[in-house]
């Protein structure tokens, strides 16, 4: 039987697709999902409650959220973005709720949610799903494409939508129809130190200013940071790894990392020092600190760094002493000697080349019939919602432009 469309991964991106082109008139469509279930990625996000877009309504911001495909992305955006994304959700019978820092989440907070809408909504358009159909090789003839599956199964498609995220089999059919593949490495993890000052400051999160330079290459953010056992996660760690993630595979995860804890300048980090001590000159400096938005394991931790000695009292700090504090404030130097696991997305940076693509359709330029869409290409987004994103708004371009074939 010869089907409109097979899309290979049944996951975000592939539900989207079949959705969106069954929907625009195509008469037969199957997705073939290699493992056992369907939209895993979707039930394990955000740790369980599915962040699945974000409420960043303006393109031109929304597009700096990625640090691969920005540019391909401002037309696809401008055509499906997250306001479209939201609505078609809401449309469908999932109520959504935006958190304070942007991200949209099912009002349950229950990933099955999305699950639930996806698979209802595909299954009433007819969409058909097969599970353990794992797809070993795709050989093209004059009306199309023959699809050779796990069992000895064989599929036959007009079109076919390759969207299997981050797994390695669909580079591989991708390269077997004619593809160049740009090489995947991690983004989204965290950075590892062996400065032992921080051990005493796990858990502590905050908002500092921080500037990652990788071989003379330099990446700066400003946000929240987590300190761990073993050195910095959170929003802007990740942020940072993400946009630095290509130079941090290539210099095996070594850099340095410059932490400005106060996110203040000197002369206001000194005019604060030089009143505290005015005013609280009998205190051990260990035990007393003039920055209330500091954690106390924190600053204590940073002067033991220096070698501030436990029992000097402010009336004793010396200018020297002063001088330490201000620049471990605010230009501590950290050396970076390994990542830390994968986000919660396991994004990676690579994929299909975007020049062999035809962001207008999400077609190959290669392969006639052959569509893409989601993490497989060579586009990823940071955490909160994006690389969800994109995958709603790549398989809904590529579904409607297979209905218009």
């Amino acid at each position: 039987m010869l089907s409109d469309l097979v899309i290979i991964g049944g996951g975000a991106s592939g539900f989207m697709g079949a959705i969106t082109a069954i929907n625009n008139g195509l008469r037969s469509v199957v997705i073939l999902e290699g493992t056992s279930k369907v939209l895993e990625k979707v039930r394990i996000s955000g740790g369980g409650r599915c962040n699945l877009t974000n409420s960043c309504w303006d393109i031109s911001n929304l597009v700096n959220n990625y640090p691969r495909g920005e540019k391909q992305l401002i037309g696809l955006f401008n055509r499906f973005s997250t306001v479209e994304a939201f609505d078609w959700f809401q449309r469908k019978g999932l109520k959504l709720k935006i958190e304070k820092d942007g991200r949209v989440f099912p009002v349950s907070d229950s990933s099955e949610e999305v699950i639930k809408c996806l698979t209802a909504v595909a299954k009433k358009s007819g969409v058909k799903v097969f599970t353990n159909s794992h797809v070993k090789r795709i050989t093209t003839k004059k009306e199309g494409f023959v699809l050779l599956v796990k069992g000895n199964k064989s599929f036959e498609a007009k079109n076919i939508l390759i969207c299997t995220g981050g797994h390695p089999s669909g580079r591989r059919l991708a390269i077997s129809l004619g593809h160049s593949i740009v090489k995947p490495v991690p983004s989204l993890f965290s950075l590892s130190t062996s400065e032992n000052s921080l051990k005493s400051c796990s858990g502590v999160t905050l908002d500092a200013q921080i500037k990652l330079i990788v071989n003379k290459k330099k990446y700066a953010e400003k946000g929240p940071i987590l300190i761990t056992h073993k050195g910095f996660s959170g929003p802007a760690i990740l942020r940072l790894s993400a946009f630095s993630a290509r130079n941090l595979h290539a210099n095996r995860y070594q850099g340095e990392l410059r932490i400005n804890w106060l996110c203040m300048g000197e002369d206001e980090v000194r005019s604060k020092l030089d009143l505290y001590k005015l005013e609280n000159g009998k205190k051990f400096l260990l035990n007393n600190k003039p920055f209330h938005n500091l954690p106390r394991s924190l600053w204590r931790g940073l002067l033991l760094s220096i070698n501030i000695d436990s029992q000097l009292k402010w009336a004793d700090l010396s200018k020297s002493q002063k001088d330490s504090i201000v620049k471990c404030l605010i230009m501590k130097s950290y050396l970076i000697n390994s990542r830390g696991p994968y986000g919660d997305e396991f994004v990676t940076a690579g994929g299909v080349s975007l020049k062999e693509i035809n962001f207008k359709t999400m077609e190959s330029k290669i392969c006639k019939g052959l569509f893409f869409a989601g993490e497989v290409l060579d586009i990823d987004g940071i955490t909160g919602g994006f690389n969800f994103q994109h995958c709603w708004t790549s398989a809904w371009v590529a579904g409607n432009a297979m209905s218009m074939k």
